[in-house]
Parts: C-alpha cells; sequence; structure tokens
C-alpha cells in the first residue's frame, strides 16, 4: 500500500467502487439460478425475481441526495466506513434470509448504505487527485467497470459451486474486511493538505448553469441505460448464446468479456479528458451508442459479443466524461452536494430499471423491445450532448477570466 496519504485514500476509493457495481449486479445473475434451484422460494419467472432488487435501486437513488449533508455532519471518513460496513452487512444477511421478502429488504437497506459512494467517494477521489483529475477518473471507472464485469462470471461460479446464498456472503464478507482495514486508516481530507494548487476559477454563471442543466438532464437517460444494460448483460448472452441451464458459468464469462471492453474505455477516456475538452470525447460516444443498442434488438450468435462491447464502451466511457464535468464546472464546497443531487436524479432513471426489464421481458419473452427502449434513452443522451459546452478553458482555468472573443481569437 503507498505510503502517500491521498495516493492510499485513491486506493480506498477504488476499491470501494469495485463494491458499488459489484453489489448491485448479483441479483442479476443469481436470478439464473434461483430459478433453476429454489423455484419454490422465490418462484420459476425471471422478471419477479429481478423485480426484488428494486427497493434497493430506489434506496441507491433516493439516498444519494442527503449524503452531502450527512458526510458535513458526521465527516466522510466516518461515511465511507459506513459504506463498506454496511454493505458488507446487508450482503451477509441477503445471503441468510428465507424468502423474497427478506431478500427484498435485505438488498434494499444494501442500496442505502451504497447510495454513500457516489457522492462521498467521488468528491473526495477528485480533491485527492488534484491536476490529474481525468486520470484518476479514468482509473477510477477502470475500477468500477472491474466491479460490473466481475459480478456476472463470480456470481455464476458461485452459484453454481456453492449455491445462490454464497453469491452475496462472500463479496459482503469482502466488503466488511475493507471496511476494518479503512477504520485503521488516519482521516485525511485532501482539501486541507492542498500545496500549491491552482484556486477554482470564476466560470460565468451562464456557462455553469448551461453544463449543470445539460448535466442533470443526461443523468436520467445515462442513468437508466447504464442500469438497465449492466442487468440485462447475463440474460442477453444467455437468450441469444448459451441458452442452457449448464451453461450458466460461460454466460458469466460471456458477460464478463462484454463489460471488460468498457473498463478498457473508461481508462483511455480519463487520458483524453486531460488533453481536451469534455464534449469532444463525450460526443463520439453518444453517436456510437444509439445504433449499437438498436443492433442488440435483434442480432443473434456471436457477433452479439462484440457489438455488446461496444455499447458497454459508449455506456461506461459517458460515466467517466460525466462525473468529470462537475469536476471542471463546480467549484469544490458545492461538489458533494451536487454529486448528491445528480446522483439522485440519475438514480431515479436507474431506479426504474429492474422493473421495466422485467416486465418487458415478461411481455414480450425476449430483450429486443428492452433493446429499442435503451437507444430511445440513448437519443436523449445524445442531445444532451450536443448542448454541453464546448470550452477551451477547460484545460486552461486562467482564460475564464478573459473575455471569450479573446479565447476564441487564440
Amino acid at each position: 500500500m503507498p505510503q502517500d496519504p491521498a495516493t492510499r485514500q485513491i486506493w480506498f476509493i477504488n476499491a470501494a467502487h469495485v463494491v458499488c457495481h459489484y453489489m448491485l449486479l448479483i441479483l442479476a445473475t443469481a436470478v439464473l439460478g434461483m430459478v433453476l434451484h429454489d423455484g419454490a422460494t422465490f418462484g420459476a419467472e425471471y422478471g419477479p425475481i429481478l423485480a426484488l432488487g428494486t427497493g434497493m435501486f430506489v434506496l441507491y437513488g433516493m439516498g444519494s441526495l442527503p449524503m452531502g449533508w450527512l458526510a458535513e455532519k458526521l465527516g466522510r471518513h466516518a461515511m465511507m466506513a459506513a459504506f463498506f460496513l454496511g454493505v458488507g452487512g446487508s450482503l451477509v444477511l441477503a445471503g441468510a434470509v428465507s424468502g423474497p421478502w427478506g431478500l427484498a429488504a435485505a438488498l434494499a437497506l444494501a442500496g442505502l448504505f451504497n447510495a454513500i459512494y457516489h457522492p462521498i467517494g467521488t468528491a473526495m477521489l477528485v480533491e485527492a487527485a488534484g491536476e490529474r483529475v481525468g486520470r484518476a477518473m479514468g482509473n477510477n471507472g477502470v475500477f468500477g467497470n472491474l466491479g460490473v464485469s466481475c459480478a456476472p462470471i463470480l456470481t455464476a461460479l458461485l452459484v453454481a459451486q456453492a449455491g445462490w446464498r454464497w453469491a452475496f456472503i462472500v463479496p459482503g464478507l469482502v466488503a466488511i474486511a475493507l471496511g476494518v482495514m479503512w477504520l485503521r486508516e488516519t482521516p485525511y481530507d485532501a482539501r486541507l493538505h492542498a500545496k500549491g494548487g491552482r484556486p477554482f476559477p470564476e466560470i460565468p454563471r451562464a456557462v455553469v448553469r448551461q453544463a449543470v442543466v445539460s448535466l442533470l438532464l443526461m443523468a436520467v437517460s445515462t442513468g437508466f441505460v447504464f442500469n438497465a444494460f449492466t442487468l440485462l448483460v447475463p440474460k442477453l448472452m444467455q437468450e441469444r448464446m448459451a441458452d442452457s441451464p449448464g451453461l450458466l458459468p460461460l454466460v458469466g464469462a460471456l458477460a464478463f468479456f462484454a463489460t471488460l471492453f468498457g473498463g478498457l474505455t473508461q481508462f483511455t477516456v480519463g487520458r483524453l479528458i486531460d488533453r481536451t475538452t469534455l464534449k469532444r470525447v463525450f460526443l463520439p460516444l453518444a453517436l456510437a451508442l444509439v445504433p449499437a443498442l438498436l443492433a442488440l434488438s435483434f442480432l443473434q450468435g456471436w457477433v452479439v459479443l462484440p457489438v455488446a462491447a461496444v455499447s458497454a464502451a459508449a455506456i461506461f466511457g459517458q460515466v467517466t466524461v460525466n462525473e468529470t464535468m462537475t469536476a471542471r464546472y463546480v467549484a469544490p464546497a458545492l461538489r458533494a452536494k451536487l454529486y448528491s443531487i445528480r446522483f439522485f436524479v440519475g438514480f431515479i432513471g436507474a431506479a426504474a430499471a429492474s422493473p421495466a426489464i422485467g416486465y418487458l421481458h415478461d411481455t414480450t419473452g425476449n430483450l429486443g423491445a428492452v433493446m429499442i427502449v435503451l437507444a430511445g434513452f440513448g437519443l436523449i443522451t445524445l442531445v444532451c450532448a450536443l448542448l454541453f459546452p464546448d470550452r477551451p478553458e477547460e484545460l486552461r482555468p486562467e482564460l475564464w477570466a478573459r473575455p471569450p472573443a479573446a479565447v476564441a481569437a487564440e
């Protein structure tokens, strides 16, 4: 573990990002085993079991709203300790329940604790990163995607080897162990230790308003698309490529490879962000997403894997860009609160993903209609990308003090 406190904090925040996204997707793969092996308790239909995660996503989104305020009262270090221990304990509880309502309640509790991560962890990461925010956000995105990618394959292996309950208990114990390690860390606030950092520039209010409005509008659409896509990938692979009960581990592996490409994109996007304006990275990603999702509404066989990988790349790349938008256009004192609002708005869309997938799948019998709906939301994101400001001052903050005409003339 690095000795520098800022670097150590970044490592813990990155580990928390793995936990955050991994736990959200356990049910999406575990449900395939529950239908096969525990149908007497939970039923034999995919949609109703998947819908047990609705409370988790609702509280994950709604719970993010007060987190910035709570961090001011309780401290960020204590909040992150609550994240690790609360999520871990809730997952262990989810593995010990005896019926559907108990599972729904345990997952909802996990979602409430999970709501801590993005508003608090992202703000801590941005401030610990200093001048290299894009790189830090890209790396952090890779860790989040690692959680997304590993959840299907590790959950499938645990379900196949030990049963669905251990698919919740094992990651819960890992989260608790990380929480104990975090409690042993000395609390560190990067805002109090910044040396030689540039003061945040005075950005014109009209530009900030344009950026924030675009950011909040796209938060709903990207939240729905991100959550829906990561939830449905295991089922998509099962329907189109491995429709056999004995191939559950293969389904997990295929979902892993499809989403892994998204992580590689985040690594690249993070470095591009430090070299160019956000819009010039975001717009190509938004343009690529819509046709890829439409193609997934009808494709069959092995061609689904590369197209799903392209979709994952566009979706996860957008997440890195979106989270950097706040760092570039919002002053440090307001970031945790705006991250709270942004993730609250975003996960209103995310909370709708689980029941929407279940309903559309059970109504149509496949995921074709779901992919068309996701493409429609992708169009909304594309419009927001077109509306977002494209200002060279993002890379040279000192230019904000000069008239726009003078900056454009350079």
